[in-house]
């Protein structure tokens, strides 16, 4: 079941790659810091999700400006994610769940997507500086985006 606002977000840490070579991001690094928005999504390089992690770049300021972290979150390979990040210029970075530990204990690993097992619903958290979950959204349609406005008025 999808977490809850109210909730308290489940912490984890996962892997990012960059050209410094791999690093581990929690989310407790984030705690009395700073609120942190977290966009689950199925696959890197498809047509959606491309369309998502683009439409966040272009608008990072804003998340910046609202003191937020943006994480986007898959099951694919942290080296995938890398070239995603470059070809798409992406300017926050990619954590792969590559185990599916965190897309299951927030309630987003789809069973079956399209023959596909342990894949994240697109969805998205935001995490506040307390740890507690002040947004939570999750579709069972892949195509259907977040509503970013809502997540950037929450984090007001």
């Amino acid at each position: 079941m999808t977490l809850n606002i109210g909730d308290n977000a489940p912490d984890f840490s996962l892997k990012t790659k960059n050209a410094d070579g791999l690093k581990d991001i929690s989310l407790s690094d984030h705690k009395d810091k700073q609120a942190v928005v977290l966009l689950f999504f199925p696959f890197a390089f498809t047509g959606v999700c491309t369309e998502e992690t683009c439409s966040v770049r272009d608008d990072i300021s804003a998340y910046n400006d609202l003191n937020a972290q943006v994480y986007g979150i898959s099951v694919d390979s942290p080296f995938a994610q890398e070239v995603m990040a470059q070809k798409e210029n992406l300017n926050f970075p990619l954590l792969s769940d590559f185990n599916k530990d965190v897309s299951k204990s927030y309630g987003v690993l789809y069973e079956d997507f399209i023959g596909f097992a342990g894949v994240a619903k697109r969805s998205a958290f935001v995490v506040s500086k307390d740890g507690s979950i002040l947004y939570a959204w999750s579709s069972d349609d892949p195509k259907q985006l977040p509503d970013f406005d809502a997540i950037k008025d929450v984090l007001k």
